[in-house]
């Protein structure tokens, strides 16, 4: 979820230790050793799949909803909501789940990314819009683990706007211990870093910091945890801590071939903190050369980084490279379309 690389409310004090949501893939997606020869699939399944490399205008154009049979339009509006959500066209998102939830109000998963496009524009909006929003926002997160209670993603992200939302728009600790408790049952890892955000936003940070280490211990792809615990030392300006555990996470990746995504995650850790450019530029090197990547670390995204990253490095030709294979992955993409040239 994700991922992810990541949504924020507007109202809503986020964790300054918290690591982005919606940025970790190790339950995400499915990846299989013999996927289907790319002929074979229909337009949905091959959006996805551009979807997932990162290639966002090749994505739309498969989406053509109109040339779609009336039982794929659901979904195909679902896909074109997250093509645009890793765009960061909050609009266009949230217009295109609108249409998705319109067409089946059944599917978890369409409620969820509505919930995370409406998180995304309150966040930028205007006091008043953003109290709508948020509203908003809970109501079909909330939707989203009622229809599946065993959707750890959705789960995740209602326990997450419960922890930090105000009450006045639905938030509340109890609330978010008791979606840790259904985590439990279906993703022991994700109930931990919950529980771990909600120690951070009461500051009992030696709580948090358990928690965030017992999360390591209960995920089958601890790397991306690693990168979770690493976020959160960032957050608390422990620096020796947060490098040895981006280290740890590399390593851990090194042993799991789904988890090369996480690299992003550490990455962009070490970038906030201004510590070990090279070795973030290393990081975001291995994601774009691993033949899994993920919506959620959209390879657009990394390009844009790994060049910002580039010319404070000095490595300028390499910065317009990276520059132009974002442009040419996602044309549409703002920061692509001020940094092509």
């Amino acid at each position: 979820m994700r991922s992810v690389a990541p949504f924020r409310i507007f109202l809503v004090a986020l964790l300054a230790s918290a690591a982005p949501l919606h940025v970790c893939a190790q339950s995400s997606h499915k990846h299989h050793a013999k996927p289907e020869p790319v002929a074979a699939l229909d337009p949905l399944a091959q959006a996805n799949l551009n979807l997932q490399a990162g290639e966002a205008d090749k994505a739309l154009a498969q989406l053509q909803i109109d040339s779609l049979p009336q039982a794929s339009q659901a979904q195909a509006h679902n896909l074109r909501c997250r093509v645009y959500f890793t765009m960061e066209r909050w609009e266009e998102a949230t217009s295109e789940c609108e249409q998705a939830v319109k067409l089946d109000s059944s599917v978890s998963d369409y409620h969820m990314w509505l919930g995370r496009a409406l998180g995304e524009r309150a966040d930028r909006a205007s006091f008043l819009n953003a109290y709508a929003l948020a509203k908003r926002t809970r109501s079909e997160f909330e939707q989203a683990a009622q229809l599946n209670s065993r959707n750890a993603e959705a789960l995740a992200d209602l326990g997450e706007f419960y922890s930090s939302a105000p009450g006045v728009v639905g938030g509340g600790t109890d609330k978010a211990n008791a979606v840790a408790a259904q985590l439990d049952k279906v993703d022991p890892a994700r109930a931990h870093e919950l529980r771990a955000r909600i120690a951070s936003g009461q500051k009992d940070f030696t709580t948090a910091e358990r928690e965030f280490r017992e999360a390591i211990t209960a995920s089958q792809h601890p790397a991306f945890q690693w990168m979770t615990l690493a976020s959160f030392f960032r957050g608390r300006q422990r620096w020796d801590e947060m490098e040895a555990a981006v280290h740890s996470g590399i390593s851990a990746a090194e042993r799991d071939k789904h988890a090369a995504v996480s690299l992003y995650n550490g990455a962009s850790v070490l970038t906030r903190a201004n510590r070990d450019p090279a070795l973030a530029a290393k990081m975001l090197q291995n994601y774009l050369a691993s033949p899994i990547k993920t919506e959620e670390a959209p390879a657009f995204v990394a390009y844009t980084r790994l060049a910002r990253i580039k010319d404070q490095l000095g490595d300028h030709d390499g910065a317009l490279q990276d520059r132009a294979s974002a442009y040419q992955l996602a044309q549409k993409y703002k920061p692509a379309q001020d940094t092509k040239h």
